[in-house]
């Protein structure tokens, strides 16, 4: 996945996506949750397996969503519109 892929996810994300990011078929996935040594938190409310976004970005090293000088000056525009 690309960072901006990233940067876009939801809080919990499905296996599969998961198992993108870390290059993994779904099928290894599995298999690492089953041993344990899935490389991040991994939580299974009603029966299927989600990955908190949070802990998949950390165990990919990837601390903070950036921040863009662009983004901040358009969020000030909608914010000077708006009033």
């Amino acid at each position: 996945m690309t960072f901006p892929e990233l940067f876009r996810l939801p809080a919990t994300v499905d296996l599969a996506t998961a198992a993108k990011a870390f290059n993994m078929h779904v099928n290894t996935a599995y298999q690492h949750i089953r041993r344990g040594t899935f490389p991040c938190a991994v939580i299974r409310p009603g029966g299927r397996y989600l990955v908190p976004t949070k802990a998949l970005l950390a165990a990919l090293q990837i601390d903070e969503v950036p921040i863009y000088l662009e983004d901040v000056d358009r969020g000030a525009e909608n914010a000077s519109r708006s009033e």
